[in-house]
Formats: C-alpha cells, sequence, structure tokens
C-alpha cells in the first residue's frame, strides 16, 4: 500500500516480523535476569569444575561471567532492536543480517549443552517466527518496492 506521500507501508508480514523481532529482544533481556537469579548454581558449578578456586576466586569468575553474558546480551538485544527498525523501513540487508543471526541464535540453543534459558528458547522461537514472516511473498513483494521507490 502506498500512501498520499508516496512511501510505501509495511504489510502485515513486515509487522508481524517487527513485532517479533521486538519480542525477541525482551526475551534477551529477560535471559540477563534469569543468569542473575541463578548465581549460585553458577558458582557451584565452577565449585565442581574448578575444584583449586578459592571462594573468593570463585566468586569473581561468576562475577565476571555473568557481566560478560549480560554486556553481550544486551549488544545482540540492541543490534536487533535497531535491525528490527531498519526491516519494518524496508532495508533487504536487514532482513538478512537478522536471518544470519537467528540462525545463529537456534544453533546456539543445541550447542549449550542443554544450559539454556526458558527465555532463550522463547526468544529463539520468536525470531525463527519473525524470520519466517519477513520472507514470505507479501514482504518480498514490499522489499522489492521500496528498493525500486529509492
Amino acid at each position: 500500500m502506498t500512501t498520499a506521500t508516496g512511501r510505501t507501508l509495511p504489510p502485515a508480514t513486515v509487522n508481524a516480523a517487527f513485532a517479533g523481532f521486538l519480542v525477541s529482544c525482551v526475551f534477551a533481556v529477560t535471559s540477563i535476569g534469569v543468569l542473575v537469579g541463578t548465581r549460585d548454581d553458577l558458582v557451584d558449578a565452577l565449585r565442581t569444575s574448578q575444584p583449586q578456586l578459592t571462594e573468593e576466586q570463585l566468586q569473581s569468575a561468576a562475577t565476571f561471567g555473568q557481566v560478560t553474558f549480560a554486556g553481550i546480551a544486551l549488544v545482540i538485544a540492541l543490534v536487533q532492536l535497531w535491525l528490527a527498525f531498519k526491516v519494518r523501513s524496508g532495508r533487504n540487508w536487514a532482513r538478512i543480517v537478522l536471518t544470519v543471526f537467528t540462525v545463529f541464535q537456534v544453533a546456539n540453543l543445541f550447542i549449550g549443552e542443554g544450559t539454556a534459558t526458558l527465555p532463550a528458547y522463547g526468544g529463539a522461537l520468536v525470531a525463527a517466527l519473525a524470520v519466517v514472516a519477513s520472507w514470505l511473498p507479501a514482504s518480498n513483494a514490499y522489499f522489492a518496492a521500496v528498493k525500486q521507490a529509492r
């Protein structure tokens, strides 16, 4: 659909993909909270795998792991959010990048050896559905129309 100003409006499939990527970002941020809530489990796992570490070293390693994970998750969520807005505005390269990110996100669930959290599974599922929506025929037509209008 084209507005009076000549701007092409995104179809429902692109809007659904956009909403899905936004929800996936929320899941990513939620996973940070889940990790913070499992600090004792992390310390216990470190204690088992690294018995030579002192209690202070175990606590430091757990803190470092949590901060590192939280930082990475936050950066990924912010990049995904930015890319979602680019998809909604018809940028095909953003759709491709989000597809690649989602493939890595889903693959990480299988590589993680059962360490993924429920929000990680939820975020991957929603992102995968958003990718599918972004590649449906109506979405393809939208991206082609936006490209042609430029």
